[in-house]
């Protein structure tokens, strides 16, 4: 079997699907890696370390692509890009299919295999194979990080001997992966930190960090949270209140960071511009929910703007600002999952395609959408768009949670 890793097209795009160390484990079930030459470099990853584990290096994608049977990469091939993959092929990547549906349209055409990686069930035997929980995790630590290089006074407590220095007050909208993280961080950088959700669970967790935990209807946060261990969107009048809250607490705020993010769905809205100018001059709000509209009434995707004295920032593609170690991270899921289906006698993926996991990430097979989601009710026109390609029309053949 053969493994592609190719360099990311996407823009603003760092990562890279494979590290050295993951080459060096895929090389050890006795699967054969390739590489586009370059395509680890942002992340730090030279050509040579991966030869070293033992790759080969290709001097471009399609030179990476042949006669593949697996192509990693962190966001999916573009539609256009897709025309141009084998019968056959299998694709491991972030998709986002909820705003992607081209792309899934392409690759059954194509009659490749995709798998969504942001798609994986949040169950336990996934837990290693979860790229939205480890990217995530990365995203809520930068944004701290971003937030206190944009904030012009010091974060924790200092006593001198000109003075004492107040600690900044932090506040984190969203308790998940993402905002336990930030809150973790603040918190060891000496801030005092409060935060909220709307999952009642998140309480404990929130305060076993050393934050405040802030409730707005403890009765409606405990049914607000799905088998799956996603939020669920809130009722008008939940909203209206937790709004009133909000707006009551964040206007003695340093820093704010908002992570809530619904899949599949526009960012919810939780912080109104007359929030943001209510704050004091020189506080700062990082909007890690930018890339899906925003939580912040301001924020401009990709951009850092001021608003009466208020930074807010809408960085895209927060994980992969730590390019490096988001790649390391997004390589090990990736690694375990397929490791997880890979028969080593038949040299064959996937081992079963009825178990759960290949059920919860398999968008497309043998040239059809497949999973129940995404799966549209004209099959017949998604299968004679695959006959025409293969009659000799145009067959030239892209996460997360913030990451």
């Amino acid at each position: 079997m053969k493994i592609a890793v190719l360099k990311e097209t996407a823009t603003g795009e760092t990562r890279v699907a494979a590290s050295p160390e993951t080459v060096k484990k895929f090389t050890g079930l006795g699967i054969d890696v390739t590489i586009e030459t370059g395509a680890g470099v942002i992340a730090s990853f030279a050509d040579s370390d991966y030869e070293t584990a033992g790759a080969t290096i290709a001097e471009n994608d399609s030179a990476a692509r042949a006669g593949a049977d697996i192509v990693l990469k962190v966001i999916a091939p573009s539609a256009d890009e897709l025309k141009s993959y084998a019968k056959g092929q299998s694709v491991i990547s972030v998709v986002a299919p909820h705003g992607n549906k081209d792309k899934l349209d392409a690759a059954a055409q194509a009659g490749v295999d995709l798998f969504a990686m942001d798609l994986m069930p949040r169950i336990t035997r996934a837990q290693s194979m979860d790229v939205l929980s480890s990217q995530s995790n990365l995203a809520g630590y930068k944004a701290v990080i971003d937030a206190s290089a944009h904030y012009g006074r010091a974060l924790p407590m200092m006593m001198t001997a000109a003075g004492t220095i107040a600690p900044a007050k932090v506040f984190v909208m969203g308790a998940g992966v993402a905002g336990l993280q930030a809150i973790a961080t603040a918190r060891r950088l000496g801030a005092v930190v409060s935060a909220t959700d709307v999952r009642f669970a998140a309480k404990e967790q929130v305060e076993s960090l050393g934050a405040t935990f802030v409730t707005v209807d403890e009765e409606a946060m405990k049914s607000a949270e799905t088998e799956g261990g996603y939020a669920k969107e809130m009722s008008d009048d939940f909203k209206e209140r937790q709004a009133a809250f909000v707006a009551d607490h964040i206007k003695k705020q340093n820093i704010v960071i908002t992570t809530a993010l619904i899949p599949g769905r526009q960012a919810p809205e939780l912080v109104s511009e007359e929030m943001v100018r209510s704050m004091p001059a020189g506080a700062v709000i990082v909007d890690l929910a930018a890339e899906q509209g925003g939580n912040v009434a301001v924020t401009q995707k990709g951009e850092t703007v001021n608003v009466d004295g208020v930074s807010v920032i809408g960085f895209e593609n927060v994980a992969g600002r730590l390019a490096s170690d988001a790649s390391a991270l997004y390589a090990r899921n990736v690694f375990n999952f397929l490791s997880t289906f890979f028969d080593k006698e038949s040299s064959s993926f996937p081992t079963d395609w009825n178990d759960e996991i290949i059920k919860g990430i398999a968008l497309t097979r043998s040239g059809k959408i497949a999973h129940p989601a995404f799966a549209q009710s004209d099959e017949a026109n998604v299968s004679s768009g695959s006959e025409d390609a293969a009659a000799g029309g145009d067959d030239k053949p892209s996460e997360d949670d913030n990451g």
